[in-house]
């Protein structure tokens, strides 16, 4: 009742994603936690003209040796 739609990304678009978050902001995050993000940066999610998106990432469960 609470979801709009869902967005599929795959394994790939999520590491593009964690690697952008880190080259540009240096933010290390989870795979689940740059899902979102991975979403935005593919094109599989545009927003409307005027729309505001906030994205949450979270790194929690990374570990930074590993990244």
């Amino acid at each position: 009742a609470f979801v709009e739609r869902s967005i599929l990304v795959s394994d790939d678009d999520i590491v593009a994603a964690q690697k952008t978050l880190w080259d540009r902001a240096r933010i290390i995050a989870e795979p689940g936690g740059a899902a979102a993000f991975a979403a935005m940066l593919s094109g599989r999610y545009a927003p409307a003209p005027g729309e505001r998106v906030a994205v949450l990432v979270c790194g929690s469960n990374t570990n930074p040796a590993n990244f």
